[in-house]
């Protein structure tokens, strides 16, 4: 009868250690790492299927996860994690996150929601900073004209359209996507083409008690790199590891190469009462008014309630985006975010 494999290696090993007592116990040995070698082998031989069904579903939650379109690792700081963990709990004065404790945000210090705006632009302007002299603007006969028109039933929107390009973490900046800054006040930059009309919003306000506060719109990519690389070290400095402090990150700041705040269509806005950048400002009068309103000038609220799911950021009723007054309406009336209006419009 012929000898199975097992047969042959114990007949091998056996007659080299009845030949030379000395090898007997490294015989030993090798025998047991052939054989357990030898039988792991044969068990992912006889489960192939099974094996390559788990590697499909990694692959699967990795494509799909917030980590899938991060920008290189080394732009993220991943390469150099933990050379600056030691120093961050070195010189941070944060308090480490419990032990135990959940790695959601509600689950930290409660004043950390206010930090989000160390990681922007400190500079914000009113209407009167930005006009000076000029603070008696008002909209322009036919540009008001416009805005007062009622979106037709019949309008097609064009997936081409600047104003509606789609750009988040599955969909980051289109390559051959372009466009020219024009200036807000100084230094504050945004798309040109929405200047006009954030200006008319913000004159709308005004007329209506209400005094905007335009702040961190247009953000080069290292910009966007530095405020996502902070944040990530600020939340490993709480001991978190670095892949859940990049998974808190993203709930805050969309990840560099897919912010809209890259291409000059995105900006944050709170009012000269209330400047914190957290829920609260959703109950101001402001938070408010721009829920009503800024949908009749182009504006959006790009990161509503319950449609974190979809967005895959966490609320944030002072970010709104430009998407063109005929999407903005429909986007308000229907209470649908841009990704939905996507999968239904165009």
């Amino acid at each position: 009868m012929k000898k199975t494999f097992r047969e042959k290696t114990i007949s091998f090993f056996t007659r080299i250690a009845k030949k030379n007592k000395l090898l007997k116990y490294p015989c030993l040995a090798a025998l047991s790492i052939v054989l357990g070698t030898y039988h792991i082998g044969r068990y992912f031989a006889s489960n192939t299927k099974r094996f390559a069904s788990v590697v499909f579903v990694v692959i699967f939650f990795m494509t799909s996860c917030s980590f899938s379109f991060a920008v290189l690792a080394e732009k993220t700081g991943f390469v150099k994690a933990q050379e600056t963990y030691s120093a961050v709990i070195g010189d941070s004065d944060i308090t480490l996150a419990e032990e135990g404790g959940s790695p959601y945000i509600e689950d930290m210090d409660e004043d950390l929601s206010y930090d989000i705006e160390e990681d922007y632009e400190s500079d914000a302007y009113t209407l009167d900073d930005i006009l000076g002299d000029d603070a008696d603007y008002t909209v322009e006969g036919d540009q008001q004209e416009e805005l007062s028109q009622q979106v037709s039933e019949d309008y097609v929107f064009d997936p081409d359209d600047w104003r509606l390009v789609l750009i988040n973490k599955q969909h980051p900046i289109p390559d051959d996507y372009s466009f020219d800054l024009g200036t807000i006040k100084d230094g504050m930059l945004c798309d040109e083409r929405i200047v006009g009309d954030l200006l008319a919003m913000m004159q709308a306000a005004k007329k209506d008690g209400i005094n905007l506060m335009i702040r961190s719109p247009y953000r080069s990519d290292n910009r966007q790199e530095t405020n996502f690389n902070k944040r990530i070290r600020r939340y490993m400095g709480q001991g978190y590891s670095y892949l859940d402090a990049y998974k808190l990150t993203s709930q805050v700041i969309t990840v560099p190469g897919a912010s809209e705040h890259q291409v000059g269509l995105a900006l944050d806005i709170t009012s000269d009462t209330y400047s914190n950048l957290d829920e609260g400002f959703a109950e101001t009068d402001t938070g408010k008014w721009l829920a009503e309103h800024s949908c009749e000038y182009g504006f959006t609220l790009r990161y509503p309630a319950g449609k974190e799911y979809i967005t895959s950021i966490e609320y944030e009723p002072w970010h709104f985006r430009y998407v063109g007054r005929e999407a903005a309406v429909i986007m308000r009336d229907e209470g649908i975010c841009l990704e939905e209006f996507w999968d239904k419009y165009l």
